[in-house]
């Protein structure tokens, strides 16, 4: 199987080669292309090239473009669903979903409008405002999601108007270089490029002096990094999250309890706005670490192929003993794993599905973010305290409140989070802006405010009376 790197509306298929490993196995399954420094500079020139006459198109003619993708991207989902689980891990149904969710979003970015916008016109000057693309956009997305987590970059950027060189992660880039492969075929050369390879490649990309924006999704590390040397550039960064869920006093914990577990286990936990920790009243921990050890021990793991698979791999072998030597940290210091699920025979980057209870203070399961199938369950004396917890990590990404909702919603805005949901965790829609504070990142995705990223304001200011 060998499917190529898009530049410049034509596949490139490279000397040397970056092995894809599947995780449900841990063996190498496939061969991605490895990109070679002139074969980055000809992707980053032809978006170049290709940025001033796609700019110059009028926005509906953009519109029209960015819609067949999606119709295309729906035309291949299926094929494309099947990589994605050889790569990534998470079960077929998942893999589908994520391929037609992809399809869909072009579609809904396709409906989004700019326009030009008054500011004055007072009989001494008349000042229009309007919003222009910057030119070439760097979109580099992350393993856990990589279809989405491209197109959310890759569509408003070809709206409004950029040219776009996407560079999956070197874990998962198999299904990202289809997608562009078969994107590429409905848009004009150069419009749209791909290319794979290590993580070298990633920094080579992001310094090219001919990229203009820099849009990144992945760990808090690369993106301080892409910060520090993007200069003058505008740079868009989705970063880590370690979501806390407040339940609240009197939350009735049946109906609690099976929500916080899904919305912890998204994706085997390889989620940013997953739940990453739990707090709950004191009188309550008991009862609530009991149910959530029930679910645990009746999780199953296995390869995204099985049907009867409930949660795939870790996509990255090394992060199995990097998120044991976490939980076992805290056992140390006092710490009690409640349940764990089994982990399937045979190999696979498999970690089980884990519930901690009576975790240590500044214990690292609380404080970092594990991105695993771990939730640990802490207990807090008055809802002061349990917000006092919730911020005090480094991370502002999402949150969420469990309970009375009129009680939640007064408590809402102590949550230092870019987000805040209640009653639920992780939504997260097209038409709804989502960013974080602090490490979580700088700018937003997703909706006209995502969109907005992808321009500059440009002011027209004419002197005299409008009319």
């Amino acid at each position: 199987m060998t499917i190529p790197m898009t530049i410049d509306g034509r596949p490139v298929v490279t000397r040397k080669t970056l092995s894809v490993v599947d995780p449900a196995t841990g063996k190498v399954a496939a061969e991605a292309p490895a990109c070679a420094p002139e074969e980055l500079g000809a992707a980053v020139e032809a978006a170049a090239r290709a940025f001033a006459p796609w700019a110059a198109r009028s926005l509906e003619e953009r519109a029209a473009f960015v819609g067949r993708c999606g119709d295309v991207l729906a035309e291949h989902a299926e094929e494309i669903a099947a990589l994605l689980t050889m790569e990534q891990g998470k079960p077929l149904a998942q893999a589908r979903a994520e391929a037609e969710l992809s399809a869909s979003w072009f579609g809904d970015t396709a409906a989004l409008r700019l326009g030009v916008e008054p500011l004055v016109d007072d009989g001494t000057a008349s000042v229009t405002m309007r919003r222009v693309p910057r030119g070439v956009v760097a979109a580099i997305a992350p393993f856990n999601f990589p279809l989405i987590l491209s197109v959310c970059k890759i569509a408003p950027a070809l709206l409004a108007g950029n040219t776009v060189v996407v560079k999956p992660s070197p874990l998962t880039p198999l299904a990202t270089l289809r997608m562009v492969e078969v994107l590429a075929k409905a848009l004009p050369a150069g419009v749209l490029n791909a290319v794979s390879g290590s993580a070298e490649l990633g920094p080579a990309l992001t310094r090219h002096p001919k990229v203009d924006l820099i849009s990144f999704t992945g760990s808090v590390a690369v993106g301080r990094a892409i910060a520090a040397t993007a200069g003058l550039r505008r740079v868009v960064l989705e970063l880590g999250g370690n979501d806390p869920a407040i339940v609240l006093p009197g939350a009735d914990l049946e109906a609690v309890a099976p929500e916080l577990f899904a919305r912890s286990l998204v994706n085997s936990g390889q989620f940013c706005a997953a739940i990453k920790r739990v707090y709950v009243p004191r009188r309550n921990h008991a009862e609530l670490v009991e149910q959530l050890g029930e679910f645990a021990r009746r999780a199953r793991l296995g390869d995204g192929l099985d049907p009867s698979t409930e949660y795939g791999p870790l996509t990255a072998g090394e992060h199995v003993p990097r998120v044991a030597a976490m939980v076992e940290e805290a056992v140390r210091d006092g710490a009690r794993v409640v349940a764990q699920s089994e982990v399937p025979v045979g190999g696979g980057h498999f970690h089980p599905v884990t519930v901690v209870s009576d975790l240590p203070p500044a214990s690292r399961l609380e404080r970092e973010e594990q991105f695993a199938p771990v939730i640990p369950v802490l207990a807090y004396d008055d809802t002061a305290s349990a917000i006092r917890a919730a911020n005090v990590t480094e991370y502002g990404l999402g949150a969420s409140l469990w309970g009375d909702p009129d009680l939640a919603e007064g408590l809402a805005a102590q949550v230092d989070a870019g987000t805040v949901w209640i009653n639920t965790h992780g939504d997260l829609r097209h038409d709804v802006p989502f960013g974080g504070s602090r490490d979580s990142g700088l700018g937003v995705e997703y909706g006209y405010w995502g969109l907005l990223e992808y321009t500059r304001i440009a002011v027209t200011h004419r002197a005299g009376p409008g009319r």
